[in-house]
C-alpha cells in the first residue's frame, strides 16, 4: 500500500488532441509507468493529471510516456 506522503500530483498540458480516443491512448501509456496510481486526461483543456510516486516515475518519465503516445506535453502549474 502506498503512503499518501509518497504520492505526488503532477499536472501536464498536452497538445494535439483530435478526438476523445486520444484521452484513452494517453491514459493507457502513462498508466503503464511504475509508480503511477491514477491518470486523468481532460480532452477539452488538454490537461493531464497524474498521481504518482516521484521516486519511481519522474515528471520527465511522464512527459516521455505522453510523447510515446504521440502527443507533446509539458509540466504545468495549473
Amino acid at each position: 500500500m502506498t503512503n499518501a506522503t509518497d504520492t505526488t500530483h503532477t499536472l501536464l498540458r498536452a497538445e494535439g488532441f483530435s478526438c476523445p480516443s486520444c484521452v484513452t491512448k494517453i491514459e493507457k501509456q502513462v498508466g503503464k509507468l511504475d509508480g503511477v496510481e491514477n491518470v486523468t486526461v481532460h480532452f477539452a483543456s488538454g490537461r493531464v493529471e497524474i498521481d504518482h510516486d516521484e521516486t519511481r516515475s519522474s515528471v520527465d518519465d511522464l512527459i516521455a510516456a505522453v510523447d510515446k503516445a504521440g502527443y507533446k506535453s509539458k509540466a504545468s502549474a495549473f
